[in-house]
């Protein structure tokens, strides 16, 4: 039964992600409705012998099983998707709402943990979505990896603004802007609360654009031999398109000497696949 009292608080609940870098896991409860943004895991430090993965506490979600109506992803990275696998066998025909390139990466994962219980539906920027007292508006904010997503939560109780992980990059990889303008119109509307996440943000300055990097990746490739070997730090980063397009131009501009083949893996496919990146436009 949903209740849109609007006297009944809204809990907001952080089960990861605070104070800490991993487990990103928010719970928003208003009456007999929960919904979930993000369900990410965290890496082990060092004096974590034996540990492999760092999952959230989710006690407090089972307790509430029959509350949980969805599960919505702002974007790909493991701190915010990795825990899902261990996490939605204890909520079975719970949906997950995810844009597409998450939907893409996500979907090997529920391959690989034969995870069958829990539908996987489109939520991309421009949409609205209605679970029971949350009115859900996704909106697009700049990211290492394309197709990020903040979430806008208006509740009886007021509207809460979820932005995910962030950065303001005005030449993205993948040309999409954040989305200023809806962020301006749920400013002048009102907002609740913010619950903003952008790493070193209390820092003064700026980060570059993701769009550097291509080129200092060409710089280093350029003037090498033989097989060159680049690894991200998490799956499906953007950088994972400047490291293509570098690798095809160091190729191009060396002729010979640079005729490698590229050997593209899992979440550099998956993004092709979606349109995160056009793999055709870095070719001269």
């Amino acid at each position: 039964m949903t209740t849109t009292d609007p006297d009944q608080p809204l809990r907001i609940i952080p089960l990861g992600g605070v104070g800490e870098i991993g487990k990103n896991m928010y719970v928003f409860e208003y009456g007999d409705d929960i919904v979930v943004i993000d369900c990410g895991l965290m890496f082990p430090d060092e004096e974590m012998f034996g540990i492999d993965l760092v999952i959230p506490d989710v006690t407090y979600l089972k307790e509430r099983r029959d509350k949980v109506r969805a599960f919505l992803i702002t974007h790909a990275h493991e701190d915010h998707v990795g825990a899902l696998p261990y996490v939605l066998p204890e909520f079975p025909g719970v949906p997950i709402y995810a844009s597409t390139l998450a939907r893409g990466l996500l979907s090997v994962k529920v391959k690989e943990h034969k995870l069958h219980d829990n539908p996987m539906h489109a939520l991309d920027p421009g949409d609205e979505l209605d679970i029971g007292p949350f009115h859900v508006i996704p909106f697009r904010v700049g990211h290492s990896i394309p197709d990020a997503m903040g979430i806008a939560l208006k509740t009886p109780a007021g509207t809460v603004v979820h932005t995910g992980d962030f950065k303001f990059d005005h030449t993205p990889v993948d040309g999409k802007l954040s989305d200023f303008a809806i962020l301006a119109r749920l400013g002048a509307e009102g907002v609740a609360c913010l619950l903003s996440d952008s790493t070193r943000a209390e820092n003064p300055g700026y980060t570059p654009s993701e769009r550097t990097v291509g080129e200092a990746f060409r710089e280093i490739m350029e003037p090498l031999d033989g097989r060159v070997i680049v690894a991200t730090f998490f799956i499906g980063s953007a950088l994972a398109a400047e490291v293509v397009g570098a690798f095809v131009r160091a190729e191009f501009s060396g002729a010979e000497r640079h005729a490698r083949r590229l050997a593209k893996v899992n979440a550099i496919e998956e993004e092709a696949r979606s349109g995160a990146f056009d793999l055709a436009r870095r070719v001269p």
